[in-house]
């Protein structure tokens, strides 16, 4: 995937909190036109929102495909983390000053290969890799610093990945299922609407 910049990263951010803001004060979505230098490909991407500073998730919706172009994609996504993500109630115009914001760009994902699913711990690398799992009995997706934010292993990723799509924890072993990786660059803010960083995942092949 193209690498996105510090200063891209930091505009895509605020272009997220502004989406928010907008639409929580006045119920309006942030039209997308010339957005500064945020680069225009489709790309897949996530927006996470956590209270702070506790740092608890408040909400994660995202787009797992490039269908849209980064910049409409992270105001979409960004709106629905806050109003539409099921887990939670919706933040409140007020609130939004103690969320922190995280923005997710995703590569697009690639079809892991196995022939015997104990094979797929080993083609995972934890602080590397997403994971998406599609079947017909559902499918859902984790974002790579979940299972560094938790410390799990590559195992424990793949059950948890099952869960997360209404499946048997072990359903990775034993069920009819597509699963995919991807990377993705993180961009942060420290604190509300404060310095935005690139967070690297600490991670190790297992």
């Amino acid at each position: 995937m193209s690498l996105l910049s510090l200063d891209e990263g930091v505009k895509l951010v605020k272009l997220a909190r502004t989406a928010i803001q907008g639409y929580l004060k006045h119920g309006k979505i942030h039209m997308v036109a010339d957005e500064g230098g945020i680069p225009t490909k489709k790309t897949g991407v996530f927006v996470s929102l956590y209270t702070y500073p506790e740092c608890e998730l408040r909400g994660c919706i995202g787009f797992p495909l490039p269908v849209m172009s980064l910049p409409e994609a992270t105001v979409k996504a960004a709106i629905a983390a806050a109003t539409e993500d099921p887990r939670f109630p919706p933040v409140e115009p007020a609130e939004i000053d103690r969320i922190v914001i995280e923005v997710s760009v995703l590569s697009v994902p690639e079809k892991i290969e196995f022939t015997d699913p104990k094979e797929l711990p080993s083609k995972i690398i934890i602080g590397r890799d997403g994971l998406m799992i599609k079947s017909s009995r559902g499918s859902g997706l984790l974002l790579p610093q979940v299972p560094v934010e938790y410390g799990w292993d590559s195992e424990e990723f793949l059950c948890h990945l099952c869960m997360k799509a209404g499946l048997p924890a072990t359903y990775w072993l034993t069920g009819k299922f597509d699963i995919y990786r991807f990377t993705a660059e993180i961009f942060a803010e420290e604190s509300p609407g404060g310095k935005v960083i690139k967070k690297e995942l600490k991670g190790c092949e297992v």
